[in-house]
């Protein structure tokens, strides 16, 4: 027979410890939680992150559509991408572009409202590069497999 043995867990210190970013933004899209693999990935420290805007580290040329988004999941308390892997550009703090992927749990009140958003976030810029690298090479491999293959290529 197995029984579950629940041993207390510190969250704070959890968030603390962890490899993967975790951000928590308020409804508004303020952020109150920014740990140190934030600070890593982002470039912002947790007293430069907190109580700013998530457009901290959003390209601006995104950043409506995110909010129509986020104004949107805050109000219904639903989102489309509950257990999905978000793959999305961001920014450092130096300015550079970033590749993303992230999850996201919605946050509720005692009455069920939601109140924020807390995202787990890893770095995919390297792979990201790498995928593109490695789609342009079967691009060009395939532009030359056709070009062998036609009446005028040469054989």
């Amino acid at each position: 027979m197995n029984t579950l043995v629940r041993t207390a867990i510190d969250y704070e210190q959890l968030v603390e410890v962890i490899g993967d970013a975790i951000v928590v933004a308020d409804a508004s899209g303020v952020i109150n939680v920014w740990n140190p693999a934030a600070e890593r990935l982002f470039g912002f420290t947790q007293t430069e992150a907190l109580g700013n805007s998530l457009d901290l580290i959003i390209p601006e040329r995104l950043r409506e559509r995110h909010w129509a988004g986020y104004r949107k999941t805050m109000a219904s308390g639903e989102t489309r991408y509950g257990h999905d892997v978000l793959r999305v550009p961001a920014v450092h703090k130096d300015g550079r572009a970033l590749s993303i992927a992230f999850t996201v749990g919605l946050l509720q009140g005692p009455q069920g409202e939601t109140t924020g958003i807390v995202a787990v976030i890893r770095d995919e810029t390297a792979r990201f590069a790498e995928e593109q690298s490695l789609r342009k090479r079967l691009v060009e491999l395939e532009k030359n497999i056709s070009l062998e293959r036609s009446p005028t290529g040469n054989t």
